[in-house]
Formats: structure tokens, C-alpha cells, sequence
């Protein structure tokens, strides 16, 4: 599914193997981040319409002179619309706010509200889900896929589609490896992308971590964001800092199966 640099959804469309992400980075803040990334050779851009920074993320890739098919563009459709008129509207609100001509990946960003997380949504979903397979059908969209959606939610897109979800975004990092829902979408050519590869920072100050990146030599955050690409996921880490968005893509080691293994086994490595 991956070569060095990037995956490839199942219709051949390439994705690079890291993205840099922009969750809980105000909008203010979005156009210097973004431009740090391009600079420093990022071209995967993740945002989403609840980040409430798609102005200046866009902004950001227009302003950089990168060429538009160079750099790769997620948004995502807010958890809160789950009707097919509703998906359609906020999807020109997210191209609006971009201001480009289309986008590489457009995800559910959930399957339920955010305020009502849990809520079966099941019929809303695949309403949902059939706005989205217009939009790629009209060419709109080059890859369309899912975020936070356990096998029960993707089995009823699965049971009610024509295009097989091509991306799961889920939380996934060292102690909360999804084990089950990996392997589902392994078994139905579903690539999964990891967001907060970091757990958000929480993960950092583990001993086990700090040990292992010192045996091979690279920071916690390295270690960390290379054990999701060993597990065949899309890490998508995010930063304001310069140095920390350049240490984060310095990736060009790899963890042997055994520590692999041991880190596999860390199940509550999370700061106290």
C-alpha cells in the first residue's frame, strides 16, 4: 500500500506518506504554519471545516507558489451535517474558504456530532456519504473517505455504497494502536491516516519512549511519528514551531520488529 514516500489509495491516486496537520491551530496562526510546512517540504495539508483556519491554510498554499497538483489538500465535512443537501453546502463553504478549484481528500469528519458523541447516525451517514460520491463522480474531489469511524459506522457505508470508503482518519499512536479496526481496514484497502501520532504531547515524557529513541538516536516525537508509518499508517503531526515541523519529518530510520513489538505492548504510556 506504501512505497517511501507515499500510499496509494485503491484508484491510484497517491497521497505523501506524511501529512502536516493543523487541528487546535487558530486561524491566525494557520498562514505562517502552513508556509513553514511548504518551505520545509510538506506537501500534505490536512484541515477540516470545524478547524475554522480553511482561509488560512488556503491562503497560505496559493500564497507559496506551489503548484496546485504538487501539494496534496485534506478538508473535512463538519460532524454535525448528516443530509445529503447540507453535505453539498458545506463543501462549497470548505472550497470557498480554501479558494482552490478542488480538493484531494474530502472525510466525514465523524460519524456523530461532537455534542453527541455515540449517536447512531447511521441513515444520516450514508446520506451523506452519497453527496460525497457525487462530488468525486463530478470530479470535485479526487479521494473521499471517512474520520473517527468504527467498524460498526463503516460497515453500514460499506453495506450502502458505490465507492468504498478510500481513508480512515482515526487517533492512533503509541498505547492505542486500534489493532481491530487497522486490520478491518487493511482487509477492505481502506488507508489509515494517524492524527495526534503525539497523543497531543501526552505520550513524550513516557520513559519506555525516551529510552528507544535515544537507542536509535532520534527524539521521542520521532520515534513516535516512525512507529505509525511501521504500522502502515499516514501520520499526521502538527507543530507552530519550525523546528519542531522539520524534526517531525526527519523520519529516515526504522524500528525493528522487535521494538516494534515492545511498543505494541505500552498500553498506558500517556502522562499522568
Amino acid at each position: 500500500m506504501t512505497n517511501k514516500d507515499v500510499f496509494t489509495f485503491y484508484n491510484g491516486v497517491t497521497i505523501p506518506r506524511i501529512g502536516f496537520g493543523t487541528w487546535q491551530i487558530p486561524n491566525e496562526e494557520a498562514y505562517a504554519a502552513v508556509t513553514m510546512a511548504l518551505k520545509n517540504g510538506y506537501t500534505h495539508i490536512d484541515t477540516a471545516h470545524a478547524y475554522h483556519n480553511e482561509e488560512n491554510v488556503g491562503k497560505a498554499i496559493r500564497d507559496f507558489g506551489i503548484a496546485r497538483e504538487e501539494v496534496f489538500v485534506t478538508s473535512k465535512l463538519p460532524a454535525q451535517v448528516k443530509d445529503f443537501d447540507g453535505a453539498l453546502q458545506h463543501f462549497e463553504e470548505t472550497m470557498s474558504n480554501l479558494g482552490l478549484d478542488y480538493l484531494d481528500l474530502y472525510l466525514i469528519h465523524a460519524p456523530w456530532p461532537w455534542d453527541e458523541i455515540g449517536k447512531d447516525c447511521t441513515e444520516g451517514n450514508i446520506q451523506v456519504w452519497k453527496a460525497m460520491e457525487q462530488l468525486y463522480d463530478e470530479g470535485r474531489i479526487r479521494a473521499i473517505g471517512v474520520s473517527n469511524f468504527a467498524i460498526k459506522d463503516l460497515q453500514a457505508i460499506l453495506d450502502n455504497c458505490d465507492i468504498v470508503p478510500m481513508a480512515n482518519q482515526i487517533p492512533f499512536y503509541i498505547g492505542r494502536d486500534q489493532t481491530g479496526l487497522l486490520a478491518f481496514c487493511k482487509s477492505h484497502n481502506i488507508v489509515v491516516e494517524a492524527y495526534s501520532p503525539l497523543a497531543t504531547g501526552a505520550i513524550l515524557d513516557s520513559t519506555e519512549i525516551k529510552q528507544m529513541a535515544e537507542k536509535y538516536g532520534v527524539t521521542p516525537a520521532q520515534l513516535s511519528i516512525r512507529y505509525c508509518l511501521e504500522k502502515d499508517t499516514l501520520p499526521l503531526p502538527k507543530s507552530t514551531h519550525e523546528a519542531r515541523i522539520i524534526e517531525n519529518a526527519q523520519l529516515d530510520f526504522t524500528i525493528s520488529p522487535e521494538d516494534v513489538a515492545i511498543l505494541d505492548a505500552l498500553k498506558d504510556v500517556r502522562a499522568k
